[in-house]
């Protein structure tokens, strides 16, 4: 059975909110409520967020669905301290809710997830990003990364870039651990931070400097700043791979044709190309 599709920014929630208040034992401002297609979150009475996510059974995979609980883990990353969490069955459908109670941000979201204006961000921003990533790529888990829900193997990484361009080598030789989420709407400023860690795990080197690029493109000297800062990463072999692996979602076959980013993912993808060769 598949679980129906929903978009929790217009189906009812309130059931789901008053069982989350229930099992954590708090009272959620709706006030500050913020409704994603997948996910809720809202202020506590106890200055903490709880974020809701619903995932059909499908998407969780042998890792489960504690990607924000396992992150508690990792040492050296900004991001908000872990302090419960709840999952539970649906009823009528393979779904898993989970809520998981965090910390509160240092800060405001550096924007949405892809930006059209350059966010304001000073040196110590940009070097506080750099430890972070860092930290995480030196550090191991069990855990596969599942961006936009999907468990990042080597046929996913196959599949998706030979979608757009069908002649390019894509063996992955190197995989670290990676946010799998990792935009501007998941990361914070003036101070910084990284958030929703629900799909973190093992990816192909870069993942997620490729992902902030593209989340930049819009904004050229932002995405010339983003490969400045993880240049080493991103001119690694698999690191051209994941930016190729970046612009085949912008370029394939569900590509927008009013997506600013067209033209320079092109254009990137053309000399990556050229460097990395055929099959």
């Amino acid at each position: 059975m598949t679980p129906r599709s929903v978009d929790l920014r217009k189906d009812p929630v309130e059931a789901v909110l008053e069982h989350v208040e229930r099992r954590l034992g708090v009272s959620l401002s709706r006030e500050t409520l913020v409704r994603k297609r997948r996910s809720i979150g809202a202020r506590t009475d106890r200055s903490t967020w709880v974020r809701i996510e619903r995932r059909g059974l499908d998407r969780i995979g042998v890792q489960g669905g504690d990607g924000t609980a396992s992150a508690e883990a990792l040492r050296g990353v900004a991001k908000p301290a872990w302090l419960a969490g709840v999952a539970w069955r649906d009823n009528a459908e393979p779904v898993m809710w989970r809520a998981d109670e965090t910390e509160l941000l240092p800060a405001a979201p550096a924007g949405s997830a892809v930006v059209r204006t350059e966010p304001q961000l000073s040196e110590e921003w940009w070097a506080a990003l750099n430890v972070s990533l860092d930290a995480l790529a030196a550090q191991r888990t069990n855990r596969i990364a599942t961006p936009d829900t999907e468990t990042l193997t080597q046929e996913l990484v196959t599949g998706t870039i030979h979608g757009a361009f069908p002649r390019v080598d894509t063996r992955v030789t190197e995989w670290r651990p990676a946010h799998a989420d990792f935009n501007w709407a998941n990361i914070t400023a003036p101070v910084f931070c990284v958030f929703d860690w629900e799909d973190w795990g093992m990816a192909p080197r870069g993942l997620d400097a490729a992902s902030l690029w593209g989340a930049s493109l819009a904004v050229p000297a932002l995405a010339d700043r983003v490969r400045g800062e993880r240049r080493d990463d991103l001119e690694s072999r698999d690191g051209m791979l994941m930016t190729l692996f970046v612009a085949a979602k912008m370029l394939g076959p569900y590509a927008d044709p009013e997506d600013p980013r067209l033209v320079p993912a092109r254009e990137t993808a053309e000399r990556l190309l050229a460097v990395l060769g055929p099959v």
